[in-house]
């Protein structure tokens, strides 16, 4: 946790200098192609600074439970989840990412070549919005854990696809924080090339096996 204290406080470091006045509004705010600069900086360091693989779950619910979120319960949880997965619906039809519910789980699968460049893990700029759609959404229900998962297809080395996974997670993860999502309710990984849901032989089964999944499971 000190850990992440650190990396997060230089994040916000690097955000605030990198702010300029609103011409209309004089207020401050910062720009797309800056904030996604001090993202893709730090990408690597939230990435490390959130994985918990040995305790997943319960790390984020202890810490959500510790923040004052409390957790669902009964009947109450299937309809949480429903009214999340409406507003996402609602917030992403036509963006390319695809809402997808399994039991009183929802998720959001972000294809490579619409969220990053080739053998990148900067998010492109005009991603932002749709990045910052989903933001909103997860502020507005905050009784979820939010695990952000990158894959790869298995064109190059193991190693070559664990690491861009695993920055891309990041990057994800870091836009998030950076529009006020809680870092608690983040577990984030990277999976390389090792959960195919297509075949890895065909241009358009690699396409689809590129990609970074978030999933949205309740707090009960």
């Amino acid at each position: 946790m000190k850990k992440l204290m650190v990396v997060l406080f230089s994040a916000s470091v690097i955000l605030a200098g990198c702010t300029t006045n609103d011409p209309y509004t004089r207020e401050q705010k910062t720009s797309n192609t800056t904030k996604g600069a001090a993202i893709g900086a730090l990408a690597g360091a939230v990435l490390g600074a959130l994985t918990n693989t040995s305790s997943g779950k319960q790390a984020a619910r202890n810490a959500m439970i510790g923040a004052g979120i409390g957790a669902l319960a009964g009947g109450g949880v299937g309809f949480y989840m429903d009214q999340q997965e409406k507003k996402l619906r609602e917030r992403l039809d036509g963006t390319g990412v695809s809402v997808t519910r399994a039991g009183n789980n929802i998720i959001l699968n972000m294809p490579g070549n619409v969220t990053f460049a080739t053998d990148s893990a900067d998010i492109n700029a005009n991603f932002y919005n749709v990045l910052s759609d989903v933001a909103l959404v997860l502020n507005e229900f905050e009784k979820t854990y939010v695990n952000v998962d990158g894959h790869t297809d298995s064109t190059g080395s193991d190693s070559y696809n664990m690491q861009l996974s695993q920055q891309r997670a990041g990057s994800v993860s870091q836009y998030l924080i950076s529009e006020q999502v809680m870092s608690q309710r983040l577990i984030v990984q990277g999976y390389g090339e090792s959960r195919p849901i297509a075949d890895n032989g065909t241009a358009q089964g690699r396409q689809l096996n590129r990609r970074v999944e978030i999933q949205l499971s309740p707090l009960t």
